[in-house]
């Protein structure tokens, strides 16, 4: 691990719209530097860099192989479609780069499993880009969750929707079943499984019943979805997304029993 002071020296994989964002935390973070970045063309990485604030220094690289190869690079952030995680984070590990992987982590557990033994057996570090879960006011909010006596059982509705339009959901990464197949689940529906896996300390429920006629398009994405979860002790839990409802809020109602 490394101290407080050393620069960590970020390369970025694609310039996904997420990526424009992580460029500025980059840039605040003290301990962080931008270093490179790299694209499928050197033409529009020197205009990812040019535009989101990294220094005249930074490397851009016409493929990603090329920045994996920089010795100077310390950590790879992967904001590609999900489809490619599991290609590059590996890649990246036997590199021997630090790994920060953009949520969905993965298409299922076997992918993600492939990921951190990567990690491991390279010695570097695997995150995922959860961001609220890095939060100080997220400890403080667990505190309170673990209190008992102050809450009691609870029962949680986690919710996660917006209103994507139809150019999203004609040409958006996120409804193609080559690049993000898991849709409105693996976008929206993360932040919601996390939540409330996050509330349980990681306990797992028992039984998952998915809710009756999902929302798909025509190559079988999911738009929109529920699903009830059920643990041995009694807790529920609910959940659900959507990629098309014009509601944009992520929210816990715990509802004291």
């Amino acid at each position: 691990m490394e101290s407080a002071e050393t620069q960590i020296r970020f390369g970025i994989l694609g310039c996904a719209e997420i990526a424009k964002k992580l460029s500025r935390a980059i840039t605040l973070a003290p301990n962080a530097a931008l270093y490179a970045v790299a694209s499928r063309s050197s033409d529009k990485a020197k205009a990812f860099a040019a535009a989101n604030g990294f220094p005249p220094s930074a490397k851009a690289y016409g493929s990603y192989e090329a920045l994996l190869d920089d010795p100077d690079v310390d950590v790879v952030y992967v904001p590609l479609p999900t489809s490619l995680h599991r290609q590059w984070a590996v890649k990246a590990a036997e590199k021997k780069k630090h790994v920060l992987l953009e949520k969905p982590v993965a298409l299922n557990a076997a992918e993600l499993e492939e990921i951190l033994a990567a990690c491991e057996s390279n010695g570097v570090q695997f995150m995922d880009s959860t961001m609220w879960m890095h939060h100080p006011r997220t400890a403080v909010m667990k505190e309170l969750l673990d209190d008992s006596e102050r809450f009691g059982e609870l029962k949680i509705h986690s919710t996660f929707t917006f209103a994507g339009g139809p150019d999203f959901l004609t040409n958006n990464i996120r409804v193609s079943p080559d690049l993000d197949a898991l849709g409105a689940l693996g976008d929206v529906g993360w932040y919601c499984i996390r939540s409330i896996l996050w509330a349980a300390s990681y306990h797992l429920p028992q039984t998952a019943v998915a809710s009756r006629n999902p929302v798909l398009n025509d190559a079988g994405v999911i738009l929109s979805c529920g699903a009830s979860l059920y643990w041995p002790d009694g807790k529920v839990c609910w959940i659900f997304c959507d990629l098309n409802l014009n509601i944009l809020f992520l929210c816990w109602c715990l509802l004291l029993l």
